[in-house]
């Protein structure tokens, strides 16, 4: 058999591994050409309204939709009571259970539409299906709902009072020896902290269009997601059948951040009505509804003591903290608390004591789901904000007591005593090179005074271990038109993984990055998958073609020594040809891969020719960090604080595309800035109603709250995946709100800002300073 020409052309790029090709899918964005939940086409396509509930906590009486039911338009009003003749069961969270200790958390059924009572403003009640939906919305409007309000329990303070709301409660450490080491520390630093609840707010609000097919009595669901596969196996449970009958289709994702990691009612309710009113059905959430259905993220209260020596050395940790879940437990809630919360307490400090009182109530608020960094942005909250304290009442540089107290090179790898292993990092080396970044501060400083403004500083050192859904699959298939196609179980919700992925396989294959096809977000095309969460795409889904690759390169060395006429033995793999070593002999990968396929051989895994599945199940996981410095100018006279400079020094391990990663490191800052000066989820405490309910109330980062970053890698390459890569889309979220709030704390340390907390609104910073000057 004759060797064939090379079909890879010298006019089409080869993209290696950290370059910086544009992103693809710009074109189509930037153009108006993305294709979203609501662009979707459906033939004899319905509408639904779902009608919500106005109480945060009341009995549910009666529902009277007669009147409803006759307005033009209507196709069926299902409601708490149909749902179990139609099969439906309550859904049950991702997390169900402490996977550390086995203790099974404290949670309630959580029903899709409400049954005999309601839990938090915006709980589904009922839902209209009709033809178009102003008509369903005008129906929603008849149906009659008799409640009885009850007394609603918001805070966690009021959850504790009864035992009943308590969702878990546990202890890590050694309690009786951080005891000790507290009794005998030099210093004890103290500080009462809320890592405050927010709405994350995607540009996509949340939607569905639910489609059920008699004939073979299957559902498919086209879905606003960011986990697919997860997502479906709940609704499949929920819906009492196998997840074989459920199919759900994620075209373009206007951003998830978390926010769309889990299974909703709605996700339920939307396949439902589809069966009932036998008609695809659509459900787009309003901004409105969704600042009340939208799972919310972080409220975590903490009572945090640091022990130190007389120079600054961390002794012991002790940490009380409480989470509000919400109303019902969604999702991975409870593995936040009792696994990536609890995963590195001491994060990337040597102290030799830690405990932590972990608990969680459930309260009759919105449920709280995941935003970028849960658990580690409140465990990094807490510890910067400490060292910031405890430099202060030491009267230390707070940068000296970092170096003093980072865990080493020398003492890398690591384990936290939670028995997370930390393969790699320079901490030391991250904060001196985000100093330089910051150098200049004390001119600005005087800059500032001259201008009757307070300036300040604030560092926050990061940690994360991403990784998420410990399972991943790719596929990977020579196409007869000489393309190679990827479907994966990750997707890509704007993070730029139609231009990573495809670059990652035009490196390690060695072929034109224009021959490379991309498909996911759909569970018929592929059996499994982890979505994307934790920042986990690169690392699973990569480490996945990785394998897949060499599998290839191994597949196609029989073909390949018998079109070259050489013994298998002297084949070598490199620039996408097959080569005889020694020789200027070679076949290019895709003539290799014809052959392969003409050969009808498949494969241990079963793929034809050359086409390979590859799963990959994680180990361990990754684990960025770096160094954030955030300065702080304040108007003293309107209390309004403005980020003047923000420098970062980040380890991401390799990066696949730098421009992606800045990006991706960009819009974190963002959302870090948005939580530290802006954003706060407030609900009256008698009645349980969000009153940052609307853009009119709830403050989100605007182009003038951004400053220009100062963005530098440190990259130590990851040692427990092939291709060295560490997540990289959350830092900003995590170290942004500590870095801001100390730099906060440093231009008011002439007032009497202990205590401070929360966003920094100019109300709340004037109110500080106005204190202070009155005494």
């Amino acid at each position: 058999m004759k060797a064939r020409h090379c079909p890879i052309s010298k006019h089409m790029a080869r993209i290696k591994i950290g370059e910086t090709p544009k992103r693809t899918e710009d074109a189509r964005f930037l153009t108006g050409q993305g294709r979203y939940v609501d662009d979707l086409p459906f033939k004899d396509l319905a509408h639904a309204f779902i009608l919500r509930s106005p109480h945060a906590y009341a009995r549910l009486r009666d529902i009277d939709i007669a009147e409803a039911m006759a307005q033009p338009g209507v196709l069926q009003i299902l409601t708490g009571a149909d749902q179990a003749k139609a099969g439906i069961k309550p859904m049950e969270p991702y997390a169900r259970e402490n996977f550390r200790n086995g203790k099974p958390f404290n949670y309630l059924p959580h029903p899709p539409l409400a049954l005999d009572n309601v839990r938090y403003v915006g709980q589904p009640v009922a839902m209209v299906i009709a033809r178009t939906v102003a008509q369903a919305r005008d129906a929603a409007e008849l149906i009659d709902v008799d409640y009885t309000a009850l007394t609603a329990t918001c805070t966690t303070k009021a959850a504790l009072a009864d035992e009943d709301n308590i969702v878990l409660r546990w202890i890590v450490g050694d309690v009786e020896a951080t005891r000790k080491t507290f009794d005998s520390a030099a210093h004890v630093t103290r500080l009462s902290l809320v890592n405050h609840r927010v709405v994350t707010n995607s540009m996509e609000p949340r939607g569905g269009i639910g489609y059920y097919n008699a004939n073979n009595d299957e559902y498919t669901l086209h879905v606003s997601s960011q986990s697919l596969h997860m997502a479906r196996d709940c609704i499949a449970e929920t819906l009492g059948i196998s997840k074989d009958k459920v199919r759900l289709i994620a075209p373009d994702v206007g951003g998830g951040f978390g926010l769309k990691n889990n299974a909703y009612c709605e996700h339920i309710l939307m396949l439902w009505a589809a069966r009932a009113a036998g008609c695809p059905v659509k459900w787009i959430n309003d901004r409105s509804s969704g600042f009340t259905s939208d799972y919310q993220a972080r409220d975590h209260a903490s009572e945090a003591e640091l022990a130190l020596d007389a120079e600054g050395r961390f002794l012991g940790l002790r940490i009380a903290s409480w989470a509000n879940l919400g109303a019902y437990l969604c999702g991975s809630a409870g593995r936040v608390c009792t696994d990536q919360y609890a995963s590195l307490p001491g994060t990337v400090y040597a102290i030799p004591q830690i405990e932590l009182t972990i608990g969680a109530v459930s309260t009759n608020t919105v449920p709280v789901g995941v935003t970028r960094g849960p658990g580690f942005a409140e465990a990094v909250n807490i510890l910067e904000r400490l060292i910031d304290r405890a430099a202060r009442e030491l009267n230390l540089d707070r940068a000296e007591v970092r170096r003093r107290n980072f865990i080493g090179p020398e003492a890398i790898p690591f384990t936290s005593i939670t028995g997370t292993s930390v393969d790699s990092g320079q901490f030391a080396k991250n904060l001196d090179a985000a100093m330089r970044l910051a150098n200049g501060f004390a001119e600005r400083r005087e800059q500032s005074e001259a201008r009757g403004l307070l300036r300040g500083l604030g560092f926050a050192y990061h940690i994360k271990a991403t990784g998420g859904a410990p399972e991943e699959k790719v596929e990977l298939t020579f196409d007869e038109a000489d393309t190679v196609t990827l479907t994966t179980g990750t997707q890509s919700i704007g993070q730029g993984h139609e231009t990573t992925f495809p670059q990652i396989i035009s490196d390690l294959l060695g072929v034109p990055f224009e021959q490379i096809r991309y498909r996911h977000g759909d569970t018929g095309l592929i059996s499994m998958g982890g979505g994307h969460g934790s920042s986990r795409a690169t690392y699973m889904g990569g480490t996945a073609m990785f394998l897949a690759i060499e599998k290839i390169i191994e597949k196609g060395k029989p073909f390949a020594a018998q079109a070259l006429e050489a013994a298998e033995a002297d084949i070598n793999f490199s620039d996408g040809h097959f080569r005889v070593a020694g020789t200027d002999r070679s076949v290019d990968i895709f003539s290799i891969a014809r052959t392969a396929r003409d050969s009808g051989k498949r494969g241990e895994d079963g793929g034809l020719g050359l086409d390979t599945p590859q799963e990959f199940e994680r180990e361990f996981m990754t684990f960025p960090n770096g160094c954030h410095i955030a300065e702080i100018e304040i108007d003293p006279e309107t209390g309004k604080s403005t980020v003047a400079r923000y420098c970062a020094v980040d380890d991401y391990g390799k990066i696949i595309n730098p421009m992606v990663a800045s990006g991706q490191i960009h819009g974190a800052i963002a959302q870090g800035i948005g939580q530290a000066l802006l954003e706060h989820a407030v609900y009256e405490e008698e009645s349980g109603q969000l009153i940052s309910g609307s853009f009119m109330d709830y403050a989100m980062p605007r182009a003038d709250e951004v400053p220009n970053f100062e963005i530098s890698f440190n990259g130590t390459p990851c040692t427990t995946n092939p291709l060295g890569v560490k997540g990289c889309g959350e830092a900003g979220a995590i170290a942004g709100f500590p870095a801001i709030a100390n730099a906060i704390s440093d231009a008011l340390s002439p007032f009497d800002a202990n205590g401070f907390d929360g966003p920094a609104t100019p109300e709340r910073v004037w109110k500080i300073i106005q204190k202070t000057q009155k005494l």
